[in-house]
């Protein structure tokens, strides 16, 4: 459910799971963390790029899973976390081409990336407080690209927002008519990354996440837990208990 294919000097780290709008569980976001510390290693790419197949990018967790398994929902806020902080601090750059939708943690996954591609009428948000889950474990990715004042907003309003709304907040940054036309450009601009001197986008990429605390432990593990203790959580297990009913 998760592949890498290489092309030249651009890794492509793919979503694969398009007939359940690449729901992710909890062996995807193990995979993601592996080919993530892999491409790391990999002197020969420069660039990667961040992709999901079928319609959409990204549609989050997958809850039906978690009906059976109460550990599952912790398994899969902590290999996020995890997923996140290795994406991001790969020392090449990272191209994300979120297309189509980008929900909850699909859209946390936006905050591993340097460069955020999406589309006008792509749904991006965290309506995950009206599950009675904290997307907390969100907040330092989320502030990186947007700054405080909107990820506040975003992630106390349980609603999506559209792909160009989200360019003007910054939790994108280039924004396609189409969707179709996403992946073309960030393959464009991830080609174009991984022309340029691979020593010196390096050196700037690191000094950019010691700038802005993205190699700090503490925020990323202070955010998780706090959305690790709602889990199990009587307000959680009533509302979620309403999506396995209606699946």
């Amino acid at each position: 459910m998760i592949r890498v294919e290489r092309r030249n000097q651009v890794a492509h780290l793919i979503l694969d799971r398009p007939e359940k709008r690449n729901a992710l569980t909890d062996e995807m976001l193990t995979s993601l963390i592996e080919h993530a510390c892999a491409l790391a290693q990999d002197d020969a790419i420069n660039c990667i790029l961040l992709r999901g197949e079928g319609a959409v990018f990204c549609a989050g967790f997958d809850l039906i899973a978690c009906q059976h398994d109460d550990q599952l929902l912790a398994r899969l806020l902590t290999g996020l976390s995890k997923a996140i902080r290795a994406i991001r601090r790969a020392p090449q750059p990272v191209v994300v081409a979120a297309h189509g939708a980008a929900i909850a943690g699909g859209c946390a996954l936006l905050g591993a990336g340097d460069i955020v591609i999406t589309d006008q009428r792509a749904k991006l948000g965290y309506p995950v407080v009206s599950l009675g889950i904290s997307p907390a474990v969100s907040a330092p990715s989320l502030a990186h690209l947007t700054g405080l004042g909107a990820a506040r907003e975003l992630l106390l309003n349980p609603s999506v927002i559209s792909g160009a709304q989200a360019t003007t907040l910054g939790l994108a940054h280039i924004c396609a008519d189409i969707p179709e036309d996403v992946a073309p450009k960030a393959q464009k601009i991830a080609e174009q990354l991984a022309s340029k001197p691979p020593h010196a986008l390096r050196a700037t990429k690191r000094w950019l996440n010691e700038v802005d605390g993205s190699t700090a432990e503490a925020p990323f593990d202070a955010a998780l837990n706090a959305s690790l203790a709602l889990v199990n959580s009587d307000e959680e297990r009533r509302l979620l208990a309403q999506v396995w009913n209606r699946a």
